[in-house]
């Protein structure tokens, strides 16, 4: 079982959906949480609603993990505070959708800095001190979709992909190091996601809560396992990918999520 009681969670995206549940449910078990997120105005409110109802210290750091100094400026807030993380997750992520060669460059840019070289520099900034102090955990927030390639969200499911690789890659390098890094596969999740992305269509099946998504991650990091897929329906499916080749997953993926407005485009 992780030692919550009395520890220090760094959440991304800690504004809303997933990472503003695990925030909350982290200080229900007694952890402080350091709130990272562009919307200060969101995070203070919401350590202001954690330090209510719970005996422990909620810590805002505004920060846009887009930029290359971000994770910086969090390492250097951190250690002004005199702060250590024994818990960090990495949530902060967001999706593009659409043909390609329509989405701004720089936006799919930002995407990668987000749910790639954020979470890997990061990782990089905290995963050394919960070894040298012999425990601690990271999870990394990926999603069912980084399970294969997918048309039209084609760089968000790569980015995902990358997650899930990058962290059963490290849990297999600290699992005997008392440190467990663990990748969080959620499916559709009633969260904003699909909205900032106006990507109705990807939002397949019927969406379960962030609450579950939570619930399902601290279950899995209690077990101390590599992997966690949250759902049963989402498991079985994750499974698919495996049994078909790639290039008939990407077309049957595509003809899911293909947006209605390019319907036309051939």
């Amino acid at each position: 079982m992780f030692q919550y009681q009395g520890k220090t969670a760094l959440i991304t995206g800690a504004s809303s959906g997933i990472g503003k549940e695990f925030a909350k449910a982290l200080a229900a078990k007694g952890m402080s949480v350091i709130l990272v997120s562009r919307s200060e105005e969101a995070l203070q409110k919401l350590a202001t609603e954690i330090t209510g109802l719970y005996p422990v210290q909620a810590t805002v750091i505004s920060a846009d993990l887009s930029q290359p100094d971000a994770t910086s400026r969090i390492v250097s807030a951190v250690t002004e505070r005199d702060l250590s993380v024994d818990l960090l997750i990495n949530n902060a992520g967001f999706m593009t959708h659409g043909h390609f060669e329509a989405i701004d460059p720089q936006r799919d840019h930002d995407e990668v800095m987000v749910n790639v070289a954020a979470v890997a520099s990061l990782t990089h900034a905290f995963l050394p001190g919960m070894l040298n102090r012999k425990q601690g955990a990271v999870i990394n927030v990926a999603s069912v979709a980084g399970f294969q390639p997918i048309p039209f969200l084609a760089v968000y499911a790569a980015s995902k992909a990358f997650v899930i690789s990058f962290s059963i890659g490290l849990w297999e390098e600290c699992r005997d190091r008392n440190v467990c890094v663990m990748a969080l596969c959620p499916g559709t999740t009633a969260t904003e996601l699909f909205d900032r992305a106006v990507a109705p269509e990807a939002a397949l099946g019927k969406p379960r809560t962030a609450a579950d998504v939570v619930k399902t991650a601290l279950a899995g990091l209690d077990r101390k396992r590599s992997l966690v897929v949250d759902g049963l329906k989402n498991s079985l499916l994750s499974h698919g990918p495996r049994l078909i080749p790639r290039w008939f997953a990407a077309q049957c993926a595509g003809k899911a999520v293909r947006p209605r407005k390019a319907k036309g485009i051939s």
